[in-house]
């Protein structure tokens, strides 16, 4: 079974794996097993007690319950971070944007959200709300980052997601370079500084 390259194929030796008949160790099981579904407790509790509290029986369900569901639809345009490919010095704040279009026939529903999903986390953001998009519409969408500590390169994952979990669309990486020479932040900074000028000049 392939659930969007996130479901683990281990997953059926981790079943022999698992002798208890404690619905609490249950219920944890089962959240940990489907943990990028974030499953919550009630949710749990029904699909093991709907499958009498079978654990294998209630992951089936869950994902025959979930698979009607059309998902939205994403595609990834472009990477429009201002000063994209320069390197950055470490522990610097900087911004990552792209612009992404409802590739599907229906508007993306209320609750959409950009999450960090792998990879190493930079700063305290790891999710980012995203507005409901019409068919064929685009957006830019933007993380407010930080560079790690030390010198080399480094990626993290971000997936779009709906309000219960399920990833949808092209997957979002970010790749930097920390380097003591960086530029990537003076480029934005000088950018935004640049902009709020000229906007500026028009308001007067």
């Amino acid at each position: 079974m392939d659930v969007d390259n996130e479901f683990d194929q281990h997953l059926l030796h981790q079943f022999s794996c698992l002798g208890t008949t404690d619905k609490d160790d249950l219920v944890k099981q089962l959240q940990k097993l489907l943990a990028g579904s974030h499953l919550n407790e009630a949710t749990a509790t029904f699909f093991l007690d709907m499958n009498n509290w079978n654990l294998q029986a209630a992951i089936c369900s869950y994902f025959d319950f979930e698979s009607p569901f059309k998902l939205p639809c994403m595609t990834l345009l472009c990477d429009s971070t201002i000063g994209e490919g320069e390197s950055i010095p470490p522990n610097t704040k900087f911004r990552k944007s792209w612009k992404v279009q409802n590739s599907g026939t229906e508007a993306w529903p209320e609750g959409i959200y950009l999450q960090h999903t792998g990879g190493v986390q930079m700063g305290d953001w790891t999710r980012v709300a995203v507005p409901s998009l019409a068919p064929k519409d685009n957006t830019e969408i933007g993380v407010e980052l930080t560079s790690p500590a030390e010198f080399g390169v480094f990626q993290s994952k971000w997936r779009m997601t709906t309000t219960n979990g399920s990833y949808f669309g092209d997957i979002i990486w970010v790749i930097i370079t920390v380097s003591e020479t960086g530029t990537l932040a003076v480029t934005q900074q000088l950018h935004q500084l640049s902009t709020s000028q000229s906007n500026d000049v028009q308001m007067c």
